[in-house]
């Protein structure tokens, strides 16, 4: 069944991260209900799984609605049940937080403390507002120096977008994208360089996925096992040591705040609407669906919270 799971989440072009974590929701789904087959269970038996995590568990809303869509996406998709009491399942309520954002002169500091193979990848979060992942999964076609832009494929939701490329960083996307070229030459020379391609394109352009644009701006620095194919290919740069470099230049610079690689994304946000930017356009440029979620960035302006003076700050002096 699991299988099953894996081979319909493919056909729906899932990523391969999601795939891993359904699947595992779906084993402890079966393993807390006694290795019972799912179509001899329902709604009590998932809101007694769901229960489980929120209350033993203690896991964050958002990780009991993932291990939720897993469920539903087994019911729905590889048992083909769509009993009444499936629209029936509450979702666990998401908390609202507020975003944390670091003032320009505090993103200076943590650029400044970074290596120099993290400060490239770390400038595009700030200058562009690009996710982490979107970042890594950067091709060498998507960037258009021309047009001082970088195409964003298959972002959050399955979309494309444009975002700007920042002049600050051409040189050194060059350089790096040279780099990256050079690494692919090697490993043709070696008898290896197929990267990777989303959604079976490997099979429509079989040349492609050995074409310069194709490769990721940010190459791993070793070869590894396609776990989809088998096929020894060159990945992206792993997202953990772009996240352990963040972490160890914001403790460098002395920040309290809770500050990572998706900081910069808020940042990016924040500062652009405190310049005066249409609220519309940054909400494009981040590609989100909802206005509502972009003006989650509007609380931190530098006129204060909400954008009022403290009733305390206009005493008289004491």
């Amino acid at each position: 069944m699991l299988d099953q799971l894996r081979q319909e989440l493919r056909v729906k072009h899932y990523s391969y991260r999601t795939e891993q974590t359904y699947s595992l929701w779906v084993r402890k789904f079966i393993l807390f209900h006694g290795k019972r087959h799912p179509s001899e269970m329902g709604k009590p038996e998932i809101e007694a799984f769901l229960t489980h995590l929120a209350t033993e568990r203690n896991v964050a809303a958002s990780t009991q609605n993932q291990a939720m869509s897993a469920i539903l996406f087994l019911y729905r998709h590889v048992l083909k049940l769509e009993p009444e009491w499936l629209t029936d399942v509450v979702r666990a309520k998401r908390p609202k937080r507020v975003p944390v954002v670091l003032s320009a002169e505090e993103v200076s500091r943590v650029l400044a403390r970074l290596p120099e193979s993290a400060y490239l990848p770390a400038g595009l979060m700030y200058g562009t507002g690009m996710r982490l992942m979107e970042v890594m999964r950067l091709r060498v076609q998507d960037v258009d120096f021309a047009y001082r832009q970088v195409v964003v494929r298959d972002g959050k939701g399955n979309k494309d977008r444009v975002v700007p490329l920042p002049s600050r960083l051409e040189s050194l996307l060059e350089s790096q994208i040279a780099m990256s070229l050079q690494i692919h030459a090697t490993d043709l020379e070696l008898g290896f360089g197929r990267v990777h391609l989303p959604h079976a394109l490997a099979r429509k352009y079989p040349g492609a996925e050995t074409s310069e644009g194709w490769q990721y701006v940010f190459p791993a620095r070793r070869r590894s096992i396609d776990p989809l194919t088998g096929i020894m290919r060159r990945h992206h740069l792993d997202e953990t040591v772009l996240q352990k470099a963040v972490k160890n230049a914001v403790r460098a610079a002395g920040i309290r705040k809770r500050a990572s690689c998706h900081t910069f994304r808020h940042s990016f946000a924040t500062h652009l609407l405190e310049a005066g930017a249409d609220i519309r356009t940054v909400q494009e440029v981040l590609g989100h669906k909802d206005l509502r979620t972009t003006q989650v960035y509007t609380h931190v302006f530098n006129r204060g919270a909400l954008g009022v003076q403290s009733p305390l700050d206009r005493l008289g002096k004491h």
